[in-house]
């Protein structure tokens, strides 16, 4: 996968800067990020492959908000409605409202449906609304959604791959 439009994109450095709630295209904004958390980590790049993952499969972006709040309402329809229990701390999250309406999760495979259940397993792990349980980039690559495509005695990607 290329990733371009850096527009939003910000540097990591040390000490790290305020984060800002302006970071990323509006379609692949990760939860932690439209709740206006404090801190961030790479796992919001995380959530934007995902996302433009199962774009590539459907060739329909998968949450289409049009504004912060409709974005986020877009992935708790699907997702489900986070709390305390899938998502230790969302409640003290600057943006999060216990009014918030309470979204049942449905299943990736009812969005995603001409993905195999490798694809599936690790979409839905990319798409995990508590950051801290989202696969990470390492795991994402072991993943064996990538077996086939893998050079076995290298652990390296030998070949492009087309959808």
């Amino acid at each position: 996968m290329k990733i371009a439009d850096f527009g939003l994109a910000r540097t990591i450095s040390h000490p790290l800067k305020p984060l800002t709630e302006e970071v990323v295209t509006l379609w692949y904004r990760a939860p932690e990020v439209l709740l206006g958390a404090e801190k961030y980590s790479t796992a919001v790049d995380i959530w934007s492959l995902g996302c433009i993952f199962a774009e590539m499969i459907t060739t329909k972006p998968l949450f289409p908000g049009d504004s912060q709040i409709g974005q986020i309402f877009k992935i708790f329809s699907i997702l489900g409605t986070p709390n305390e229990i899938n998502w230790p701390g969302i409640t003290s999250i600057t943006h999060f409202k216990l009014t918030f309406p309470k979204f049942p999760s449905m299943e990736i495979s009812k969005i995603v449906t001409n993905l195999d259940s490798d694809g599936l397993d690790l979409l839905s792990k990319m798409l995990i609304l508590c950051p801290g349980k989202r696969i990470s980039a390492r795991k994402a690559l072991e993943h064996p959604y990538f077996d086939e495509i893998r050079d076995p005695s290298s652990q390296h990607f030998y070949k492009e791959v087309e959808f």
